[in-house]
């Protein structure tokens, strides 16, 4: 049996793990940190004869070198042990890159910029399902993208069992691949290639990993280059820049209106969104607040509409939509102060977008593991509608410092969300604030093993202290 090594014992490290041991490989899977969690996932895996390393880091022992790595999104692409194995002719490809080579007899669409991605593939995923399509969306929101062709891969069994067996298989069938797609998994995919690409934004951001703001651009550059179809964010002051230079046969979109340039195929209107002259859809049945959202609205409908699918399913989809769970997700309205969980603004721009969309004045609670990047537009942002900040984990010092270089004063180190959110509260009441918001502009690793987990406990905290 071929032997493989997964490094990361994450959902997509797990999900790689079972699809490869379901197709035949020796596998183990390895993970450097140590947890009772893991420890129960290397209990649940070992009983299915996966071997799982904890503690350890993989190194190429010439006595028993593995013919596939597998990395997870979270390790770094550059590390000593993958170039070696890279310059050693090792296949070393990421989770995304080994769920494209089972996958890639449906169409994919894959989304990618710096912030709006989970957005705007939930809406695409939205939209095709409407349509009648099973159309999952994976990457980093719904399923780990192994998951799907572990499903997939699982029906093809299944179908030879007999008549039960194809009605079942049928209900796996995948018609597209809604992939939201990180610079990380960009980065470990060389093959990947979907049907339709997508850009939302383009942002200084992961440059602890990428170091440069033209590598960061680059990789994600080349997952829309083996694109068939791209669709770009017109109104991105970068994207807009490069322009028809460098992507002259792109799909733009702009809520700017038909003669923005570059000239948009889709655009606002008088209300509507339009797809060159056809009205499709008003802008006001999508029912999420900010400008922002409405550029992630016209990608999602570009996509649909080179898709084939007719407005009824668009305007069913965007009427019915939710929102995004961590993104701008209202929680509970407490005597008029609305609580608002944007925990997946982990960058300054993210941060900024969300505290621009709510009403003003707001309460903000910021903080975490701070990542590089430019906080200008987020520090006036703040100046212009923060009531008070709140700041919890390791940058709420250097958050406060910054603070005082602008000359706002109006902030707290409360350290933990448990402090921030009733605090928040008693300074809404005060200051007459309608939001409270958590906008964090860091990664959560500090505090929490995610942004989800994050929003959660802000959500519990909300829910703990406020509900009748």
């Amino acid at each position: 049996m071929p032997n493989a090594h997964v490094i990361g014992l994450g959902r997509s490290g797990i999900a790689a793990a079972r699809l490869l041991k379901q197709e035949g490989w020796t596998v183990t899977v390895s993970d450097s940190k140590t947890s009772e969690s893991l420890q129960q996932q290397q209990h649940v895996l070992n009983v299915e004869g996966i071997t799982v390393k904890l503690g350890y880091s993989l190194t190429l022992d010439d006595g028993d070198l593995p013919e596939l790595i597998v990395v997870s999104p979270g390790v770094p692409w550059d590390i000593p042990v993958l170039i070696e194995a890279r310059n050693r002719g090792i296949d070393t490809i990421g989770e995304m890159e080994l769920a494209w080579r089972y996958l890639k007899s449906s169409p994919w669409v894959g989304i990618t910029g710096t912030n709006g991605k989970t957005t705007t593939t939930a809406l695409i995923a939205a939209i095709f399902q409407a349509a009648g399509f099973h159309a999952p969306a994976c990457g980093n929101i719904g399923y780990a993208a192994c998951e799907l062709a572990l499903k997939k891969q699982g029906s093809r069994g299944v179908e030879e069992q007999g008549s039960k067996g194809r009605e079942n298989a049928s209900q796996s069938q995948i018609d597209w691949v809604i992939a939201e797609i990180s610079s990380y998994q960009i980065e470990s995919s060389q093959e990947l290639a979907p049907t339709i690409g997508v850009w939302t934004t383009f942002t200084p951001d992961h440059l602890n990993r990428h170091k440069t703001l033209e590598n960061y651009y680059t990789i994600k550059a080349d997952l829309l280059s083996r694109s068939h179809d791209q669709i770009f964010n017109g109104d991105d002051p970068y994207l807009r820049q490069l322009g028809t230079t460098h992507w002259s046969k792109a799909y733009w979109t702009s809520v700017k209106g038909r003669d923005a340039t570059p000239r948009p195929w889709v655009y606002i209107e008088n209300g509507w969104v339009m797809v060159e002259s056809e009205p499709i859809v008003p802008v006001d049945s999508l029912r999420m607040v900010g400008s922002h959202n409405q550029q992630n609205l016209l990608m999602a409908v570009a996509v649909a509409r080179l898709a084939g699918i007719e407005k009824q399913a668009i305007v069913e989809a965007i009427t019915n939509f939710p929102g995004v769970p961590h993104r701008l997700e209202h929680i509970i309205t407490w005597q008029g102060i609305d609580f608002i969980n944007d925990s997946k603004a982990t960058n300054y721009d993210a941060a900024q977008v969300g505290l621009a969309a709510v009403d003003n004045p707001a309460i903000l609670i910021a903080g975490g593991e701070a990542k590089a990047g430019d906080d200008t537009h987020w520090l006036n942002t703040i100046q212009a509608k923060a009531a008070a900040v709140l700041l919890i984990g390791e940058a709420a010092s250097a958050f406060a410092q910054r603070l005082q270089e602008v000359g706002y004063y109006r902030y707290e180190i409360v350290e933990t969300m448990a402090r921030a959110v009733p605090r928040a509260a008693e300074l809404a009441q005060q200051d007459h604030a309608r939001v409270v918001l958590l906008s964090p502009a860091c990664a959560s690793f500090d505090q929490y093993q995610s942004f989800e987990h994050r929003g959660d406990d802000f959500r519990q905290q909300c829910l703990q202290n406020f509900s009748p």
